[in-house]
Parts: structure tokens; C-alpha cells; sequence
């Protein structure tokens, strides 16, 4: 599928200037705390692009191919139950039994694993603020505070300091494995995934040139007549229309009436539905309060003028997800001017990411909270976010606070074959590109990406994603057979 047409990027790439040192030209992603310098200049685009050219003589594109078979690699399930540390016990085998249930959930909550195979791949030396967890399922829609739907980012749990291909892997391996599951032959899998890397290279190259500014302020509704200039066929626009329209219907008044129920005075209580959604104790409820008023005090002003207009009716825990299942997650109903002005907020536990122990992370001071980092990270990878995005601290554990299901949707990918999965697999690529190149430096990605005339990148990183299709293949089947042993327990019915 070409996308050509829809991107203005070079024809041709001027040669790489001999002696140039990427260290000392492609821009840092973040700083401790950014001090604004406003007398010193940056390289120019063009020299850092050369520099990150540069980078593919120390790293070129085929090293990214290879998955080789680490003799000291642990053992996946001891990875998977290193990470149940901390969380909530009695919810762990309902975690184990929604990763059982395809290779690709397992992907999803395997995250830690993939983290230490990623940690011995080669990297190019260009860091970002990485996603973290960019898998397919990853990527949807949600609402603006002018009520718009976009397309982008829409989960940062993971988000950190790091090498951009490794999001861009976790993409690749993410499409490669959803894919499979859902029966796609091998070459539309792999054509899937280079298109998906296609859609990186090509938009990165479209960004290097162009203002930061530009860059900040570009977003992809999700109803408009293109994808932020992606064609679509009529069959992908019949997609986007239905999850569109999806999308609108869900709000705070719709979820109200799905997910709470009248008291005997009149008064609104969230409905039990164990065990997603259980009730909490009254310390536990206070608990809940107290964090949100201090979570108010990490609003901007204006915002917390607005909140102030509300007062908590219920709170109860809520599970969500595959990978965060187990983590403390809760969901609170507040009413406003009436009891039909409702508001839902997800007040969600933030723990370290799984990509930590490779990385240095994110600078001070938003390493010292982790709620402030995942917080901090989506406002600086989302095009567009949510108004109420805050962080908090409840009985000594970090949180972070969102809207809960406003507006939001998503694309169903791997069901998807065809020219339809192929616009997508580009889209995803594309908005993974602009998310890193509002932090990360742009033009030497490009670089180092190249054009995306040649296949090298896209080819490499195809067979990459095969490779590790059949590891994380492999992975699921002895995460199944340690639940058949009795080692790990799991929930007897993992759609709750």
C-alpha cells in the first residue's frame, strides 16, 4: 500500500558528513527541568538529521533483525511473577487468567518480559519520551475538551526516558501477534508491520523540517475526511464512522445510567458487579476523598474552579485492563449542579514501569512521584488530553486521576484485513512518530530512519516481529503449562 502521496518528504538524502558527532548535535529529549534559554540556538535540522545518519554506520538497520537466544534470558513466568509484586492478592488469578486467554493478552500483560529482551537489542542512541507500551490496543479514541474525537496514545502506564525503536518494536510485535491471533496469513502480518513502520519513517521524515510549534499543535480527528492525511478507503471510513459514533454515545451521563443505580433516598450509588466493580469501606472512601482534594492542587487553576462545583456521591474499585489488573484502581462519581450532572473519575495506582530497570528513567522531579510521571508523560505525548489529568497520593501509594470513558473508543485492528488493517497499521506508525517527535529530536530520527524508500528499516523490523511472534508464541504456551502444573492460579473465568 503506498502512502506517498499523502507525505511531503525528500526524494533523496544528501550523503553523511564525515566526522560528525551525534552526541554533540541530536537534542537531548528532556531535561531535569527545563530552563528556558531563550539566547542559545539549536543545530540545524538538517546537520542533526546527517547526525542520525550518521548513528546507522555504529547501528545499521539489519542489526535491528535479529532476536538472538539469550542463554542467560530468565524465565518468562518468573518475570510475570516478579511483577505481581505489590498487587492486590485476591485479583492476581483474575490477571493470570486474562493473560491465558490468546497469545496476544499475553503480550499485553507481558510487558516486563519484553522489557528484558528489548534491554539486550541494539539501540540507535536517539532517546524520547517513550511510550512504553505501545501495542496496538494502545491507540484510540477519546475526547477533546471541545468535544472533538481524536485518534492517538491512549494509555502511559509505562511511559519513560528511552530508545524510540523500542516503542516502535512493541508496535511491530503488538501487530505481528494480534494479527496472528486473529488469523491472518503470514505475509498480511508482515505487510502489516512494515507498513507500520513505513508510517513512522515517512511522518518522522515530514517532521524533521517543520517548527516545533507545528509539531505540538497537530492532532488526527478522528472524523474528518483523512486520517491527518492518510487515504482511506470506504470500507476504513465506515470503521472510523462506527467507532465515531460509538465513541459519542459514551459519556458521563450514558455511563451513569450503566453503571449506577437510585438509592431509597433518592440519591445515586455505583452498582456492585464483583468482581469489576466492588465496593469500598468508608476508611477506604475517605481515603479516596482526601486524595482527590490534593489531586485538585495538581489542576490548573482554572480547572480546579470547575471540580470545586463537585462533591463525591460513591466510590468503589474498579478492574480494569490485563496488565494493571491487581494494581489499586477506583472509580468515583461526583454530581454537580444536579444529579444528572454527573462526573466519573478514575483514580488509578501508578507503578514503576516495566522498562525500568533498563533505563535511567525520567528525570527529577517527576521520577520522584509515579503518578506524576505517567501523568507528565501523556501530556507530553498526547496531542490532545484530558482536561482533568492529575496525580495524588493515597495511604503512601502514588495515583494518578483521568476522566473515566468520556468519549472514548476504538478501532478494532486485528479483526481487520485487507487494505482496511494496512491504513490503520500506517496510521499507528504515523501517530507513534509525532508523538515522539514532540520531545525527542526529530530530524535525527529521520535520519536515522531514512526515507523509507528502501526497505531496510521495515524489513528488519518485520523479521524482528516474526522472531519474537514465535518467542512470545512460545512464552504463552509455558505461561499456560505453569497454570496446568498448579504455579500459577488462575481465575475460572477470565471475561470477568
Amino acid at each position: 500500500m503506498d502512502h506517498s502521496q499523502s507525505e511531503n518528504f525528500m526524494a533523496v538524502e544528501a550523503p553523511a558528513q564525515s566526522g560528525v558527532q551525534a552526541g554533540d548535535v541530536v537534542l537531548a529529549p528532556l531535561a531535569d527541568f527545563p530552563r528556558i534559554d531563550l539566547r542559545a540556538g539549536v543545530e540545524p535540522w538538517d546537520k542533526r538529521r546527517q547526525a542520525g545518519k550518521a548513528l546507522r554506520a555504529d547501528v545499521p538497520h539489519a542489526a535491528h533483525a535479529d532476536l538472538p537466544a539469550e542463554a542467560d534470558r530468565p524465565d518468562p513466568v518468573t518475570l510475570i511473577e516478579s511483577a505481581h509484586a505489590g498487587r492486590q492478592p485476591h485479583l492476581i488469578p483474575l490477571r493470570v487468567a486474562r493473560m491465558a486467554t490468546s497469545p496476544f493478552s499475553f503480550l499485553r500483560g507481558a510487558a516486563h518480559v519484553m522489557a528484558w529482551d528489548l534491554s539486550r537489542s541494539p539501540r540507535s542512541g536517539i532517546d524520547v519520551v517513550m511510550n512504553g507500551d505501545a501495542h496496538t490496543d494502545n491507540f484510540g479514541l477519546f475526547g477533546t475538551p471541545q468535544r472533538d474525537v481524536v485518534l492517538d496514545l491512549n494509555d502511559f502506564d509505562e511511559v519513560t526516558v528511552g530508545p524510540w525503536e523500542w516503542d516502535l518494536k512493541r508496535l511491530a510485535a503488538g501487530l505481528a501477534v494480534a494479527t496472528a491471533d486473529a488469523g491472518a496469513t503470514p505475509d498480511a502480518r508482515r505487510e502489516a508491520v512494515m507498513e507500520a513502520v513505513s508510517g513512522y519513517q515517512r511522518t518522522m521524515r515530514r517532521l524533521a523540517p517543520e517548527g516545533s510549534l507545528d509539531v505540538w499543535y497537530q492532532t488526527t480527528l478522528a472524523d474528518a475526511p483523512d486520517l491527518g492525511g492518510i487515504r482511506m478507503d470506504a470500507e476504513a471510513r465506515a470503521v472510523v464512522r462506527r467507532a465515531v459514533d460509538k465513541a459519542r454515545r459514551k459519556n458521563n451521563r450514558s455511563l451513569l445510567a450503566q453503571v449506577a443505580e437510585r438509592r431509597t433516598d433518592g440519591g445515586w450509588r455505583l452498582r456492585a458487579d464483583p468482581p469489576i466493580l466492588t465496593p469500598v469501606d468508608d476508611a477506604t472512601r475517605q481515603s479516596i476523598v482526601s486524595g482527590l482534594e490534593r489531586y485538585a492542587e495538581t489542576l490548573p487553576r482554572e480547572r480546579r474552579f470547575m471540580l470545586n462545583r463537585y462533591h463525591v456521591v460513591d466510590v468503589a474499585h474498579r478492574v480494569v485492563g490485563v496488565g494493571s489488573v491487581g494494581t489499586r484502581a477506583y472509580v468515583a462519581l461526583l454530581c454537580g449542579n444536579s444529579d444528572r450532572d454527573a462526573l466519573f473519575l478514575q483514580v488509578k495506582e501508578a507503578v514503576s514501569p516495566a522498562n525500568a530497570p533498563y533505563l535511567p528513567g525520567m528525570p527529577a522531579p517527576y521520577a520522584g512521584h509515579e503518578g506524576e510521571r505517567v501523568i507528565y508523560g501523556q501530556r507530553l505525548l498526547q496531542a490532545v488530553g484530558d482536561p482533568l489529568l492529575g496525580w495524588t497520593t493515597i495511604d503512601g501509594r502514588p495515583f494518578y486521576v483521568r476522566q473515566m470513558k468520556n468519549l472514548k473508543g476504538a478501532i478494532p485492528l486485528a479483526e481487520m484485513s485487507g487494505p482496511p488493517l494496512l491504513t490503520f497499521s500506517y496510521a499507528y506508525g504515523a501517530l507513534l512518530a509525532r508523538a515522539h517527535a514532540r520531545t525527542g529530536d526529530a530530524a535525527a530520527i529521520a535520519g536515522y530512519c531514512g526515507s523509507g524508500k528502501r526497505p531496510d528499516l521495515r524489513e528488519a523490523l518485520a523479521d524482528w516481529a516474526a522472531a519474537y511472534a514465535e518467542r512470545n508464541a512460545e512464552d504463552f504456551g509455558r505461561f499456560r503449562e505453569a497454570i496446568a502444573s498448579g504455579r500459577l492460579e488462575a481465575a475460572a473465568d477470565p471475561c470477568l
